[in-house]
């Protein structure tokens, strides 16, 4: 019976990562740390929700040792408590895709206006930029780029490519990438650049998955084009 005891004990504890991860908003947050830390009040903005319910949300998180935090004065910096945070939260969406038919269903309505772009593979791009063909660009906000960054990228965040867009050479392949799977920054990027005739494609990989398989990622101050 001890052993019985101990054992469900266990699970029990395990099943606190599945009650911390089970809503939706605590789903999107953890993606938004998995680009960089952030404060309560930059999740807030960034998720769309009240300082005090995103505060709610990341309590959870932080008791189940997703996610910790630093205190500097008045504000409050979180991040994944670990690269396998990162991973689970990968693996979660992967196994969603794979299972369920409204996770591919809704993907699909996400990227309706993305369908006739070519999507770039991560091994296709990796050996473009070796090269020395192909032109990358973050268009991630600049807070997620400093965090890390695909190596060799520039950043010009997806608000910003319309009045930059002479930073780009015209003779050279332009990829886009963003936060990964679920964020259409990229695809708005890649129809913006080829309606002023640039030739560009877009990467639906995301800085959490190039370094989830090993390949080099930068954090440093900004580069310039």
């Amino acid at each position: 019976m001890k052993a019985r005891d101990e054992k469900e004990r266990l699970y029990a504890q395990l099943s606190r990562i599945g009650k911390a991860a089970s809503a939706p908003r605590r789903l999107e947050l953890l993606d938004l740390l998995g680009q960089a830390p952030r404060t309560v009040e930059g999740l807030a903005a960034e998720a769309a929700m009240s300082v005090a319910n995103t505060s709610q949300h990341l309590h959870v998180l932080r008791a189940a040792g997703l996610v910790v935090s630093t205190k500097d004065g008045l504000y409050v910096t979180y991040r994944l408590a670990s690269s396998e945070v990162a991973e689970l939260s990968a693996t979660l969406r992967r196994v969603a895709e794979a299972r369920l038919v409204e996770v591919r269903r809704i993907k699909d309505v996400l990227y309706t206006s993305a369908r006739d772009l070519h999507a770039v593979s991560g091994r296709e791009l990796l050996a473009r930029m070796r090269e020395g063909n192909v032109v990358l660009v973050d268009v991630r906000p600049t807070v997620e780029y400093e965090a890390g960054h695909i190596r060799g990228a520039l950043s010009i965040p997806h608000d910003e490519l319309r009045q930059r867009l002479r930073e780009l050479p015209r003779g050279k392949d332009i990829v886009a990438y963003c936060r990964g799977p679920y964020c259409v920054f990229a695809a708005t990027a890649v129809r913006l650049l080829r309606a002023r005739g640039y030739r560009a494609s877009r990467m639906e990989e995301g800085v959490p998955e190039w370094r989830a398989r090993g390949l080099p990622v930068a954090m440093a101050p900004l580069a310039t084009p």
